[in-house]
């Protein structure tokens, strides 16, 4: 098999053998469980109950506010023991609903949908937003929009990215492992919407055993095939995925579906199959409780609005202190403060580092080696666009394509300097965006 790839990024280390021969276990939560009404991209969810209200298992209690925007359901049965904003992975606060567990899982009455086959994608599209489904590989985009792009795009490729190229990371590897039917179940059902399109499911080749599972599992699909992918960051982004299993470029400032493409993570695919075939929403996932300083790291399958305490103490807590934790990856992931921070749709890991993994050097000045040059799969000059951020010169930040950053940390991995470029590029580009808002 052609192993394929795209052009420049980076060979960060792996860090996966601590997880990636882990089978999945589930975890129950304890009493308490926080679900922020901002759990994906776009406007947050309006909440749907109030203090002293009793919900149950896959009830809603976010309901989407705006076209971009995702329903939010409850993963337990209880109490509503209060609505407040509450602090997030992500460093911000957010309006949630808390809810006390009675440990009884008495579920709602789910309504399993008619044949998929007999629905057109307008309705199957319905019944993923009513799922609250998202992308799970992070971005958390709600699925239902990007599954239904403009009628004039023609979509000839439905991309599945399950290159996992985050170090660290394999709650994706194991699903495919695991549960590579539920999966292929997923995307029998956007094929349907897409009856014309050819489906691609990129792989890592760091994930031999994947490839192997997931070929064998699509074999009787004619308009689908595994892509083994050459194991390189960024090989999971979107515009990188497209080009090395495709060819095809996405232009500055476009879409994927501008390129004819639809990319949908792996566990999407069998979110997607929750919701279209068994008729249940969003309120699970898999997390990589992984690095040095655990104790026995893990990829535990948890209930949405547990906490990140839960999940570490269930791995045995730390052998040593961690100098620094992070949700998500250690290429793209957010530094957090505090363990008292909810699971939520695109928690993918909790990676834990000692002293050892976690260097924290200072910053010194450019010495306009280009290495970041070298290494961006975005073809930017990072330490242009470092300079322009932290100037405050936004103009020339966006005229020299500062947006098309994708934020992948390529040229911080690289940087001999130690240069922040990638805290300094997001800025900018955060302090753009609100601008372009305001007008």
């Amino acid at each position: 098999m052609e192993v394929l790839t795209f052009k420049r990024g980076i060979h960060p280390p792996h860090g996966k053998h601590l997880t990636e021969k882990k089978a999945i276990e589930d975890l129950q939560p304890k009493e308490i469980l926080v679900f922020p009404m901002s759990q994906h991209i776009g406007a947050p969810a309006e909440c749907l109950v109030k203090k002293g209200d009793k919900v149950l298992v896959g009830q809603k209690i976010g309901q989407a506010s705006g076209f971009i925007s995702a329903n939010i359901h409850s993963s337990v049965s209880g109490t509503v023991k209060d609505v407040k904003p509450v602090l997030t992975a992500g460093g911000t606060k957010s309006l949630s609903v808390i809810v006390e567990n009675d440990g009884q899982y008495e579920e709602v009455e789910f309504t399993k949908p008619k044949d998929y086959h007999d629905m057109s994608k307008e309705e199957i599209a319905t019944i993923i937003k009513e799922a609250g489904v998202v992308g799970m590989g992070g971005a958390c985009f709600p699925t239902n929009v990007k599954l239904i792009p403009p009628p004039d795009k023609k979509i000839d490729y439905i991309i599945i990215n399950a290159a996992e190229c985050e170090p660290y990371l394999t709650c994706d590897h194991r699903l495919m492992l695991e549960e590579a039917n539920k999966v292929v179940e997923g995307l029998k059902v956007v094929l349907h919407m897409h009856p014309q399109a050819k489906a691609y499911i990129g792989i890592e080749d760091n994930k031999k055993d994947a490839i192997d599972v997931m070929a064998k599992a699509v074999k009787d699909i004619p308009n689908a095939e595994v892509k083994a992918l050459q194991t390189k960051y960024p090989q999971g982004a979107e515009k990188q995925l497209i080009y090395a299993t495709t060819k095809r470029e996405v232009p500055s400032g476009k879409l994927p579906a501008d390129a004819g493409c639809i990319v949908q993570n792996v566990t999407t695919l069998h979110e997607i199959y929750q919701a279209v075939v068994l008729g249940r929403p969003s309120t699970t996932r898999i997390v990589t409780i992984t690095g040095e300083a655990v104790k026995e790291p893990k990829n535990l399958r948890v209930r949405n609005g547990m906490s990140f305490k839960e999940l570490i103490e269930a791995c045995d807590g730390f052998k040593e202190d961690p100098i620094k934790v992070i949700s998500g990856g250690p290429m793209m992931g957010m530094t957090i403060s505090s363990l008292d921070v909810p699971v939520i749709k695109g928690s993918s890991g909790i990676l834990c580092l000692t002293s050892k993994q976690a260097v924290l050097p200072e910053e010194s000045s450019c010495i306009r080696c280009g290495k970041c040059v070298q290494a961006c799969p975005m073809f930017l000059i990072p330490s242009a666009l470092d300079s322009l951020g932290r100037r405050k010169e936004l103009d020339g930040f966006e005229e020299s394509n500062g947006l098309d950053c994708i934020e992948c940390g390529s040229c911080t991995f690289v940087c001999p300097a130690k240069r922040h470029l990638l805290q300094s590029i997001r800025t900018a580009k955060r302090t753009v965006l609100a601008n372009k808002r305001k007008k």
